[in-house]
């Protein structure tokens, strides 16, 4: 557990447990949690300034510690249980069973104990989430392959598809972490093709015979850095150009595929999807594949662009192109 994690769990049960003891001394309640005074004492700062939405004084969580003894006059909820509604209640029985269906997942007994509880609070509406699964879209055995490599720290050697190009690519990378943004696994590492830190999706690696975890230590480079994806996994760069698609009904996989950065819903079941791209030759495959199912709202130049390669292709059969052709105007 990393120190951050750590200390937000002690910050979660301290409120409770203080109010339980009022007028604990300082050094008692720190013995009982295993820290320092001193990181008690930061602690409690930063408890000070934590409370609801708005900042206000009536806000905050108001404690004190004068003469060493600590006294919580307003514990802003914290020392109360959590109360779900049965929708919330039924989202998190959801989102546990699918991280139950996770390979090699640690805390399992604890995981299920939670689920069980939830189950029985949740009552008859637990019949309805029972219905429900969620697919976080990979192969099992590929996941378990790669956190086997981290937790062993060892180097894996990947058959990647790189969507950008349409590109089976060969590689080997240096874990340092599994993750999950957005329903997709990936694995993060020291790409040594590549020699930068990237990101892979899972379910682009060319299934199971895909990853080989190797006998070879895994050792990313001191500058090695996991990158933040707070704010999405794709980050356009400068050179990047901006592709906005209009997309029927059967052709909304495409935003489930490619590292769309917005999505818009239009009437009658199409989708309006805005990507980023480096080169656009696979950008001309998929509008060619998707034929009548998509539009090319911008770039004007990308929808003449397909129209010029569908007239060719038309012409290599001896048929002349029909108004509007691939990825037009309707």
């Amino acid at each position: 557990m990393s120190a951050a994690t750590d200390r937000l769990s002690r910050l979660l049960a301290l409120v409770p447990w203080l109010r339980a003891h009022p007028g604990i001394p300082l050094p008692a309640a720190a013995e009982a949690f295993g820290i320092t005074p001193r990181q008690l004492r930061d602690d409690l700062d930063l408890l000070f300034v934590c409370g609801l939405p708005g900042g206000a004084p009536g806000d905050l969580i108001d404690l004190s510690y004068s003469g060493d003894r600590i006294t919580v006059a307003d514990p802003q909820t914290l020392d109360r249980p959590l109360r779900l509604s049965v929708d919330e209640a039924t989202a998190l029985v959801v989102a546990a069973r699918a991280l139950a269906d996770v390979p090699g997942l640690a805390g399992r007994e604890a995981l299920d104990r939670a689920l069980e509880k939830l189950e029985k609070a949740v009552g008859a509406a637990g019949s309805v989430a029972g219905q429900v699964r969620v697919s976080l879209d990979t192969h099992a055995e590929v996941l378990a392959a790669v956190q086997r490599a981290v937790r062993q720290r060892r180097r894996v050697h990947l058959r990647y598809l790189v969507w950008s190009r349409d590109e089976l690519t060969e590689r080997d990378v240096d874990p340092m972490r599994v993750l999950v943004r957005e329903g997709h696994w990936y694995l993060e590492g020291w790409c040594h093709r590549a020699e930068a830190v990237r990101l892979f999706r899972l379910d682009r690696i060319d299934g199971p015979g895909g990853v080989e975890v190797l006998d070879v230590p895994a050792a990313p480079p001191p500058g090695a850095v996991s990158r933040d994806t707070s704010e999405g996994i794709y980050r356009p760069g400068p050179a990047d150009v901006r592709v906005v698609l209009e997309l029927a009904s059967p052709a909304r996989w495409v935003a489930d595929y490619y590292p769309v950065t917005g999505v818009r819903e239009l009437p009658g079941g199409r989708l309006e999807v805005t990507l980023h791209a480096r080169e656009t030759s696979w950008l001309h495959r998929l509008v060619l594949g998707l034929g009548a199912d998509v539009r090319v709202v911008e770039p004007p130049g990308l929808a003449a662009q397909v129209h010029a390669l569908a007239r060719r292709a038309l012409a290599a059969y001896g048929l002349d192109a029909p108004a509007g052709g691939a990825g037009g105007e309707r």
